[in-house]
């Protein structure tokens, strides 16, 4: 779960946990259903890449602990790290799919839109050439806030906020509320902190200039990947999803934490309209999002399927 889900019209307690609960039923105890032949997979997993808390190697260990056999690495805006983590996978017994999550924008309609994309490698040359401006760009409006933070006489931990950017690829807002507060991700303490300062007229409420959401499906395409969109619930970008089609789209995420039942009917509408590939993940970040676990919101994949390919 990104941050658009604090406060952002996301579904409430109860309905995420029909969502996911709907969703985990697809999936197994264990990692392969041998009845069915299925692999109990995560489709949205977050890493220190970017803003999760686990690294490659303890997500894999906690995949392994929760009866997940394959997990997908949807860093944001980059890949960094996929050969590696397809190497751990091997040694935990866990399927790996190189992802990513590229931070996308409907100019048309003013809205964000997330745009995962399955089966990559690392330093896939057209999402790196469209993504490196958003990191760069990430990382020094977050150091402008973190910088506002400081001037403005709040005690933040600068050390531990740059400890975690050090891992990540940039510095991500998550990382500074690790340094200013010890009160858990979700919390009324930590919701009530956050949209204060980065949400309307907060001190630290100033964003990016995304990339084009038909782009990101354009390059996932150009890299040999399967673009797919993501949360489409969360940040309401069914009405672009005919759109993304012609650009190449070929999947739609119909199974996350914060879809209601409402979000799923809509998904596989779109799905069966245009014959989009059905996913699902936890958008598990760790002690930095919501999701207690990996696999909390999961899909069975039968061995056919493209994005084990």
């Amino acid at each position: 779960m990104s941050d658009e889900g604090i406060g952002q019209g996301a579904a409430t307690k109860e309905e995420r946990a029909q969502g996911a609960g709907a969703a985990a039923s697809a999936g197994v105890a264990s990692g392969t259903d041998a009845a069915t032949d299925t692999i109990r997979s995560d489709l949205h997993v977050h890493t220190t890449v970017s803003d999760g808390s686990l690294t490659f190697e303890e997500a894999l260990d906690e995949a392994r602990r929760e009866g997940a056999g394959c997990v997908a690495f949807t860093n944001h805006d980059t890949t960094r790290g996929l050969d590696e983590a397809r190497d751990l996978g091997e040694r935990f017994g866990v399927r790996v799919i190189g992802g990513i999550e590229i931070s996308a924008y409907d100019f048309a309609r003013d809205r964000k839109v997330h745009v995962l994309g399955y089966g990559l490698r690392e330093y896939s040359p057209a999402i790196e050439a469209l993504c490196a401006p958003t990191l760069e760009s990430r990382d020094a409006n977050s150091r402008w806030q973190l910088n506002q933070l400081l001037a403005a006489g709040y005690r933040v931990n600068v050390a531990r906020a740059m400890g975690l950017a050090q891992r990540s690829t940039a510095l991500y807002k998550q990382h500074i509320m690790a340094a200013l507060t010890d009160d858990p991700y979700g919390s009324p303490e930590y919701v009530h902190l956050y949209r204060g300062l980065f949400k309307g007229e907060g001190l630290c409420a100033r964003d990016i200039t995304y990339v084009d959401a038909r782009d990101a499906v354009r390059a996932i395409a150009q890299d040999g990947g399967i673009p797919v969109v993501a949360h489409p619930g969360q940040l309401d970008s069914y009405e672009l999803v005919p759109e993304l089609v012609s650009c190449g789209l070929r999947g739609i995420e119909m199974h996350h934490p914060d879809h209601t039942p409402a979000d799923r009917a809509r998904c596989e509408q779109l799905a069966e309209r245009f014959s989009l590939i059905v996913t699902g993940g936890s958008d598990y970040h760790g002690a930095f999002g919501a999701p207690p676990r990996i696999g909390y919101c999961s899909v069975s994949l039968p061995p056919d399927s493209p994005l084990l390919s």
